[in-house]
């Protein structure tokens, strides 16, 4: 090779440099204006300053907020399974309510018959949801749109008529007499801050690992499905057993909702399963923001509190003014509360969620 020649080669391994650096968000440009940028820790400081809330909450709050603020955290863990289905994968449920329910019923069998441990209900509320959502998951993932939607609301009835006529779980009158939770062989928790603390380190604990499982590559496939499965599929992508994956995922984090609830609440009806839970559920997901996690969360706060708080400052009008609520979501904000923030995070990167 001449020196020209070596000249020339250099030149034109190099040319591409300056204007790849003077670039606007392309080529190595674009990756270095993105490496330069700082790392924004505002998110964490968030997470750790609502922790830190919520932890502290017992210590200034009555007996009768912190179980409020129980049952909205147990809720919340089935509103993480809804919004799983619904928002990650593309898959919009009304039976999520019946796992959570199986995980209430086993937590309050086990608690009666078994142990008191809490750790050891939510355990067993967990592998029971996993199972029911295996066992009738093989049929409802095979499924796609509307029919799916309407086999999980046919799984949920099928499954709140069980527990409103089996006797074994009380039918109609509900399982009473759960004794309180312990842990690790600890006195019975009778104080509301001790179930509030223990309810809250599960949630916490179910968030983080929903959280971990949406930002894997297994999660990545599964918001690749939601958008266009038939591009996966064509990738090479199991997009069927993808899909029966996150389904017995789901059921068996909506179990551990449903051991949180009962460890709450020491008695489970058939009305923790209905159809209303499920919609409730499902409408959490829609005002929070689908596909958000955190964003479900506080729709689920929000929901709980019109139901059982302001409804009867209302007249008994509460499910009216979480029908207008959802209304003005979905024609002002049809992202939900997550997407309001993120809009504000990223102004100029906003992109529509394909249909």
């Amino acid at each position: 090779m001449t020196a020209g020649q070596a000249r020339s080669g250099t030149e034109r391994h190099e040319a591409p440099g300056p204007a790849s650096d003077t670039a606007p968000g392309g080529g190595d440009g674009g990756r270095r204006d993105l490496a330069d940028r700082p790392v924004s820790h505002a998110p964490l400081l968030v997470a750790a300053g609502a922790a830190a809330l919520l932890v502290a909450a017992p210590l200034v709050l009555g007996p009768y907020p912190v179980t409020t603020a129980t049952r909205i955290l147990a809720f919340a863990v089935l509103v993480l399974s809804v919004d799983l289905l619904t928002g990650v994968t593309g898959l919009p449920t009304l039976g999520q309510a019946a796992y959570f329910g199986v995980g209430a019923y086993t937590a309050a069998l086990v608690g009666i018959h078994v142990t008191a441990d809490a750790a050891a209900q939510v355990i067993a509320a967990c592998v029971a949801g996993l199972i029911a959502a295996a066992v009738t998951g093989w049929i409802a993932v095979r499924a796609r749109g509307i029919v799916f939607f309407m086999l999980t609301l046919a799984i949920g009835e099928s499954v709140h008529q069980v527990a409103d006529t089996w006797s074994a779980l009380g039918a109609s009158n509900g399982l009473s007499g759960m004794p309180p939770i312990r842990l690790f062989g600890s006195p019975p928790l009778l104080a509301a801050g001790f179930v509030y603390w223990w309810v809250l380190a599960v949630a916490i604990a179910v968030f983080a690992a929903v959280t971990l499982v949406a930002r894997s590559p297994y999660g990545r496939t599964l918001r690749g499905i939601r958008d266009n499965e038939p591009r996966m599929r064509a990738l090479g992508y199991r997009t069927a057993a993808a899909r029966y994956g996150v389904f017995c995922l789901a059921g068996a984090v909506a179990g551990v909702g449903g051991a949180l609830w009962a460890a709450q609440a020491r008695f489970v009806s058939p009305g923790d399963l209905g159809f209303e839970v499920a919609a409730l559920a499902l409408l959490s997901v829609v005002i929070g923001g689908a596909g958000s996690l955190w964003g479900p969360c506080l729709g689920a706060a929000l929901v709980l509190i019109v139901r059982d708080n302001l409804s009867a400052s209302l007249g008994g009008h509460g499910p009216l003014l979480l029908g207008l609520v959802f209304i003005a979501v979905v024609f002002l904000m049809p992202r939900g509360v997550a997407g309001l923030v993120g809009a504000r995070r990223h102004p100029r990167t906003r992109t529509e969620i394909p249909s």
